[in-house]
């Protein structure tokens, strides 16, 4: 199977997204210029982190202008998969594949560290190789990961179950206190209603060897295969 990996002036996740797929999965890559609008071929899509365009205006906001972002919307219309990972995630936000938006850190600062997750809905083609509240260590790096939305699109993405992974306590208590950026109710990550569009602030792709210190982010990965090869 080949996944596309787009890459935008300020993209610098792109080749750790690329290893963890190619290296450590054995599947095949295929890295898409932001000019770039053929998609024929790919089975899934992984927009990585970074700071595409500079970050200018705001965390997405000019890429989701991008020729690329707007085959992606059409992928994903079509039942295409689609992750995307921190700036990924802004992006997918930005371009409307995914409800809400970000806010800078209650903080006003960057965060880079590890954090725990509770896996809230591991009927994705994301999360299928988690077990429903498994929480797990996965890192963060970002300025703007403050998750906001309106209360109604709160209580829809509540209901719908589009909360996928939550900030937590390693034993999986979810209060402010394990809140590391002020998302509403601890959102770390959210899908679409029809499943098929996923985006997170942290970092799977930094936590899927032992060396890196945590391996629990390989799963997403390996989900995502297992997902397409039962399509």
């Amino acid at each position: 199977m080949v996944f596309g990996i787009p890459v935008y002036p300020g993209s610098n996740c792109d080749r750790d997204v690329g290893w963890v797929i190619e290296k450590v999965l054995g599947q095949k890559v295929r890295y898409l210029w932001h000019r770039e609008t053929d998609l024929s071929g790919i089975d899934c899509i992984v927009i990585p982190g970074g700071f595409s365009y500079g970050d200018y205006l705001r965390a997405g906001a000019m890429a989701k202008l991008s020729p690329v972002t707007e085959s992606i919307c059409d992928f994903a219309e079509r039942g295409g998969l689609v992750m995307g990972i921190c700036n990924g995630f802004q992006i997918l936000l930005e371009a409307g594949l995914l409800p809400g938006a970000m806010l800078p850190n209650k903080t006003l600062s960057f965060i880079c560290k590890f954090v725990n997750l509770r896996v809230e809905n591991n009927k994705t083609p994301f999360t299928s190789l988690y077990k429903k509240g498994e929480v797990v260590s996965i890192p963060i790096a970002h300025a703007e990961g403050n998750y906001t939305c309106p209360p109604e699109t709160l209580r829809e993405i509540e209901e719908n179950g589009q909360v996928v992974v939550r900030y937590s306590s390693p034993d999986g208590e979810v209060s402010e206190e394990f809140n590391p950026n002020g998302s509403l109710n601890n959102i770390a990550g959210i899908c679409n209603k029809k499943g098929n569009v996923f985006g997170l602030m942290p970092h799977p792709e930094r936590a899927s060897e032992a060396i890196l210190g945590s391996t629990d982010g390989l799963k997403m990965f390996q989900s995502i295969v297992q997902s397409l090869l039962k399509a």
